[in-house]
C-alpha cells in the first residue's frame, strides 16, 4: 500500500526545492500530486508543474460535482486565492507513493481523507532570518513584486506553524534546512524507512 508523504513549511523554508529534489531521487520512485490554485501564475512557473492554474469558476464546479479532497482560501492584498486538491484519477495509492506539498491545514485534510496510515508529514524549518531573505529574493525577480503579500504570508506562517498547531496535527518531526543536502538525505532516509511497512 502505497503512501502520501506531505511537505509542509512556512513559505520560503525550500519546500520547492526539496520537492523537485526527492522526486529526482531515484532511489524513492515518488510520483508527483500537481494542486489546482486560482492564483497567478509567477513567473517561471508552469502550468501543471508548480499547479494547475485555474478559476473559482471552475473550482466552484468541482466542489459542486464533490470532486475537492481538500481547499484553503486565502484572502490576500490582491483578492481571494484558493488552492485545492482535486479528485482528477492522479492518485493510486494500490501501486504508488506519491510526493505533495501542502500547508499544515491541508496536511490535516489530506490525512483525514486517506488515513492516518497512508499520509506522512514532512516538516521543512529554517531560521526566520533566512526564510525572509530567500522570500524578498525571490519576489524582486518577479515582474511584479507582491511584497506586501510577501509579508503577509510571513506572518501568516507564525501563526499557521506554531508549537500548539503542530502538536494538533500529530507532526513532531523536524527537518532543518540549514544545509539543503544534510536535509535531503535525512530526508530520504526518513521516506525510505516506510518501505513494505
Amino acid at each position: 500500500m502505497g503512501k502520501v508523504f506531505c511537505i509542509v513549511g512556512k513559505s520560503s523554508s525550500g519546500k520547492d526545492t526539496i520537492y523537485k529534489k526527492l522526486l529526482r531521487t531515484s532511489t524513492l520512485r515518488l510520483k508527483r500530486i500537481v494542486l489546482y490554485t486560482t492564483r497567478p501564475i509567477r513567473a517561471g512557473e508552469r502550468e501543471g508543474v508548480e499547479y494547475h492554474f485555474t478559476s473559482a469558476e471552475k473550482m466552484a464546479c468541482l466542489q459542486k460535482e464533490g470532486r475537492i479532497i481538500e481547499s484553503r482560501s486565502y484572502d490576500t492584498v490582491h483578492g481571494i486565492w484558493h488552492y485545492f486538491m482535486a479528485k482528477d484519477n492522479q492518485i493510486d495509492l494500490e501501486s504508488f507513493d506519491y510526493l505533495v506539498i501542502g500547508t499544515l491545514e491541508s496536511y490535516v485534510k489530506i490525512r483525514d481523507y486517506f488515513g492516518q496510515d497512508k499520509v506522512v508529514p514532512i516538516y521543512i524549518d529554517l531560521d526566520d532570518g533566512e526564510r525572509l531573505t530567500r522570500a524578498l529574493r525571490r519576489e524582486k525577480d518577479q515582474p511584479e513584486p507582491k511584497y506586501e503579500e510577501m509579508c503577509r504570508r510571513f506572518l501568516a506562517d507564525a501563526k499557521d506553524f506554531s508549537a500548539k498547531n503542530l502538536e494538533e496535527a500529530g507532526i513532531t518531526r523536524c527537518f532543518l534546512n540549514q544545509d539543503l543536502k544534510a536535509c535531503l538525505s535525512e530526508i530520504t532516509a526518513y521516506i525510505l524507512s516506510f518501505r513494505g511497512a
